[in-house]
């Protein structure tokens, strides 16, 4: 079990979660796709699904909530660790970003906000209090990478250094592409938009182990969902796959050719 015992890093991806019109469906859907299990929450935190795998936490689902005239398409938000929200929210702000969401507490579990890079790529800001954040990556069924998708690749790093102390750099074991660390450590990448089809706003991309990709993307379809980009082969990573659920949140899906480090 890739078991996160350790305080998250600062800047470092450290949980993510679903908004979707239909909570009930999604809980449904994930769990027969991922194994995870989860339940619609009290009524204090809106109905706020913490989902477990393997009796861990490793992803949130929740209603779509409306934030101006209508609510947000159903997505997945990637949450980067802070040591001090407020603080990273006054550097986003800073540095070109737009606070949406702004800094506030979840009961004790911890402080969160939520905003947009400069080209308008949303993220979440998680400062742990009692929660730290997802306690299962790397393994199927768990986040293992999240990937920039933007206009702006060279000033993406500009951004999130300042913003979240990501550095932009040439990833170890394939140097052609460009990877986010922190300390050393990749922890996510950032890539153009020219392979992408024409009117997919600028976005982070969660992605998934699973065990088999092939089989997920069939019962993916089974179970109501889409394929945005099939089955291929990436050499040193692994078979991935694009995917959208039955509710159109878009996410990736890959079997690792070799077993990452949590």
């Amino acid at each position: 079990m890739s078991e996160v015992t350790a305080p998250y890093q600062p800047g470092t991806p450290c949980w993510l979660d679903l908004m979707v019109p239909d909570q009930q469906a999604a809980l449904d859907f994930y769990r027969d796709l991922f194994g995870w299990q989860g339940e619609v929450g009290p009524e204090e935190f809106g109905g706020y699904s913490v989902c477990t795998l393997k009796g861990k936490p490793v992803a949130g689902i929740m209603n779509a909530m409306s934030m101006g005239d209508e609510p947000p398409p159903p997505n997945w938000t990637s949450y980067f660790s802070s040591a001090d929200a407020d603080a990273t929210q006054a550097a986003i702000s800073a540095n070109g970003g737009t606070v949406i969401a702004p800094a506030m507490d979840v009961g004790t579990m911890g402080r969160m906000l939520i905003a947009a890079d400069p080209q308008g790529a949303v993220f979440g800001v998680w400062q742990a209090m009692e929660f730290p954040g997802a306690q299962i990556v790397n393994e199927p069924g768990a986040l293992v990478w999240n990937q920039l998708s933007t206009t702006d690749p060279k000033g993406a790093g500009a951004f999130y250094g300042p913003a979240l102390g990501l550095e932009a750099a040439p990833m170890p074991d394939m140097p052609e592409f460009t990877g986010f660390q922190v300390n050393g450590r990749t922890i996510g990448g950032v890539q153009g938009m020219e392979n992408l089809p024409e009117g997919v706003p600028p976005h982070w991309l969660v992605n998934f182990v699973v065990d088999d990709t092939d089989s997920t993307v069939d019962a993916l379809v089974r179970a109501g969902g889409s394929v945005m980009v099939p089955p291929f082969d990436m050499e040193k990573v692994g078979r991935m796959a694009v995917l959208q659920d039955p509710q159109g949140a878009a996410f990736a899906v890959v079997a690792l050719s070799d077993p990452v480090k949590p």
